[in-house]
């Protein structure tokens, strides 16, 4: 199938499919023309791709474990991409943690910034006209 079709059965662009492929993601056939051409079998691949972009993982950390797709029965290869994930789902939290540490510092600005209003508010007019 033609890159328009993968497209179309798997949701995801055609830019994005190009994408795959130049991250070695995806693999295609040329034709004579240079048209790219895709097996059946690259529709779950695309949509196990998505999966793992979806869940937070980058191209390169996604070419790490996608090794585990191509030989199942490796168990060498499945610890490899089960670590990776595990790793990555550390870094993850990590982000989280910092992340709410920082909202908690702005809720601390925002609540200072909310005093002082409330005190602007509440004080006579000291403002020149």
């Amino acid at each position: 199938m033609r890159i328009g079709e993968l497209s179309r059965r798997t949701g995801a662009s055609p830019r994005s499919l190009r994408y795959y492929e130049e991250q070695g993601l995806l693999t295609s056939c040329r034709s004579r023309t240079g048209q790219r051409h895709y097996s059946d079998h690259e529709v779950e691949r695309v949509s196990l791709i998505r999966r793992l972009f979806d869940a937070g993982l980058s191209s390169r950390v996604i070419a790490s474990v996608l090794p585990c797709v191509e030989t199942p029965d490796d168990l060498g290869v499945v610890d490899s991409a089960f670590a990776t994930m595990a790793r990555e789902r550390a870094r993850i939290d990590a982000e989280i943690t910092h992340l709410v540490e920082t909202r908690d510092a702005l809720d601390g600005l925002l609540q200072t910034n909310s005093r002082h209003r409330a005190e602007l508010a509440a004080a006579p007019e000291t403002r020149s006209a």
